[in-house]
Parts: C-alpha cells; structure tokens; sequence
C-alpha cells in the first residue's frame, strides 16, 4: 500500500466537491470563509479545485468536471492533501472518467497524497484502495473543519492533527462527549455550540474476544450497501421506493450505480476482507433496523463476515435505533465468536474520528483503545 507523507505546516491542500456541489451555493459561503480561516490556523494553504465552487446543479449535472478536479489535484505536485468538501450522492459517475485515464491512475501511484472524506466519499475510498493508496476516513471539509461553533469540537480537533504524524503509534480512545445533529448551518448558528450529551456508554463489546487485530476496511453502510445492491432493485425497492416517487431517474441511477462499480471492481472481493477489521457506520438518514438487515445481509453474502478478524461499529447519528442496531448486527453475522466492537466515534455521528485505510489496528475492548500499529 501506497502511504502519503503526513501534512506539514506550509503545504497545500485542495478542497474539492465529488459528491454534492452544496459548497459553492451562497447560502454557504459563511461555512467556505469558516472553514478556510480554520485551515490557514493549522498552518495550512487551502486552495479549491477548479469546479468546486459551481454548486450543486452543475456539479451534479457534470461528473466529469469533479472527476476533473480529482485528477488535476493528483498531477499538482504543490498539492499535498485533498480534503472534501462534503459527501452527498453521485460520486460513483466520476469512476468511468478515472479508472481509464492511465495519466492519473499513474500520479497516483507515484505521487501518493493525503486523501480525507466520509460518507458517499466510501466510493472514493475504495477506488483509491483500489489503486492501493492509503486514505483516510473520518471527516470533511463543511461538516468538520468547518464547524460553526467557532472551533472545531476537541475531539474532532485532536483526530485532523493527527495528520501532522504518522499514524502508527497512535490511540483512538471513546470521546466523552458527543452532540445531536445540528438542524440550523445558517449564518445565525455561528457562535453557536451543537447541543452537547454525556457519552454513557463508551466502547461496547456486543460479542467475541475482546482484543483482536487487523488491517482497517470499511465506510459508510448506506454507501457499501448500494454499492452491492444497486443491481438488484427487486430487494432494494423497499428502501428507494419513497425515494423514487420523489426524485425523477433514481431508478435509473442506480442501475447505472451496480454497472459502473462492477466494471471497474470497486468493492472489494471476498478474499480481500481476509484478516482485516471491518468498520461501518450509518448515514444521517438513520436507516430503520430493517433496511440495516438488508445491507449486513449483503455484506454477509459478499463474504465480509467470513473473512475478517472482527468489527467496529460506528456510533448512530443522535443514538437513533441504537438498541435496535446492536441486536441486528449480532443476528446478521451469526457468528458469536466474531469480535463486534460497537459505538466507535466515527461516521455521520460528531465528533469523529479518522480512520486510515489498511492501517493495521489492534482493537482492545477492556482498556477502550483502539491502537494504529
């Protein structure tokens, strides 16, 4: 695997919209001049890519314009970390323009950079796990960086300078605090703290031993789950069907979805989960207990269960159906000697984590760390 240099005080960093071009609308542009103050704090130069800024309408219509701006940050030899900006949908149709341009799948083989996103940005992880690049997932631009309390949230905080290091050595420990999903990201809610709740359950152990290790894998479940189940709408049309009624062509995208990731092998194969951790979390939209059923049922026939030494969970956005996930996931993997370590402070779920990919990481439940090695 491909490893980045860490960030250094000094370098440049592009901020880029692969998923959804909500950065570039007026109505943000108080989170853009947050979230660049905050950078140049670090000591950093950020700088946006070249359509990062032409806001949703035409960065949705345009995949190859944000494929675009991926591929011209790779080439840039003065860019030494690519942050995104936010997730969203769609990134899946930047692939074709990528996966079959030899000039960028080479810079980015010889000239690995610091990568940095969640959510529909797990497509993008895996493309570049793909290309045997090392990543990293955990946070991004508008949702982190950004943040509109005036600083980042400590832990949050904490995990970007991690950056600034290798990432062996160090300890991902349970946040004491964590905070319900912000409703206002007006202008008027600068200043203003997300509402803040007393962490009452730490690291859990749902099952297994308590210490194992592995090479980190994973992403966002809503994401992984699409990805292996676009091409079957039959199972998958009780999750899109309210969806659909609402958005014109989804259909259609997601059959262009299940075509565009297996042609160019983006999900990982069975064998390639062997001996790593796999790590999951869930999306801000929450998914019902039953529609979680559905993905881990993917994930158990794609062989992920079969083959991994364990599991860490990322803690749901605002604790919703967080009883009700711990028993799905110990029905789905139906394996009770398969380590599942829950409520992980990564994903949608402030404050976040970052998680390296193919880092190998030992998991000790009993004295709640995760350790990088």
């Amino acid at each position: 695997m491909l490893i980045p240099e860490p960030l250094r005080k000094g370098d440049k960093v592009a901020i880029i919209s692969l998923s959804n071009g909500i950065l570039g609308e007026p109505y943000c542009a108080h989170t853009k001049e947050t979230g660049l103050e905050r950078l140049r704090r670090f000591g950093l130069e950020p700088v946006f890519t070249e359509n990062a800024l032409k806001g949703s309408e035409y960065l949705l219509a345009h995949p190859e314009a944000r494929a675009a701006d991926l591929r011209a940050a790779f080439l840039d030899d003065s860019i030494k970390g690519i942050i995104t900006a936010i997730g969203g949908i769609e990134t899946f149709r930047t692939f074709p323009y990528l996966m079959e341009d030899v000039e960028f799948k080479e810079a980015v083989r010889r000239h690995p950079k610091l990568f940095l996103g969640f959510s529909d940005t797990t497509h993008n992880h895996f493309m570049l796990h793909r290309l045997g690049l090392q990543t990293f997932y955990g946070q991004a631009f508008m949702c982190d960086i950004a943040e509109l309390s005036g600083e980042m949230l400590p832990y949050s905080e904490e995990q970007f300078e991690s950056l600034f290091a290798p990432c062996h050595g160090r300890r991902i420990t349970p946040s004491d605090t964590w905070y319900d999903d912000r409703t206002d990201f007006s202008p008027a809610a600068l200043g203003t703290m997300p509402v803040s709740q007393k962490e009452t359950h730490g690291y859990e152990l749902l099952q297994g031993s308590p210490v194992f290790e592995g090479e980190l894998l994973g992403g966002c479940v809503d994401s992984m789950g699409e990805m292996l189940l676009a091409g079957n709408l039959e199972r998958l049309g009780s999750l899109i069907a309210p969806y659909c009624e609402r958005i014109p062509g989804l259909a259609d995208d997601f059959k262009a979805q299940s075509e565009i990731v297996s042609r160019y092998n983006i999900f990982p194969e069975a064998e390639e989960w062997r001996g790593k951790i796999f790590f999951a979390e869930t999306s801000e939209l929450a998914p019902t207990p039953e529609t979680l059923r559905i993905y881990l049922e993917a994930f158990r026939e794609q062989g992920i269960f079969a083959n991994v030494n364990g599991i860490i969970v990322g803690k749901p956005i605002d604790e919703k159906h967080y009883e009700e996930y711990k028993d799905v996931w110990r029905e789905v993997v139906d394996n009770a000697e398969l380590p599942i370590l829950y409520n992980v402070n990564f994903g949608h779920s402030a404050p976040r984590a970052i998680l390296p990919y193919g880092a190998k990481a030992r998991v000790d439940a009993e004295k709640q760390e995760i350790t990088l090695l």
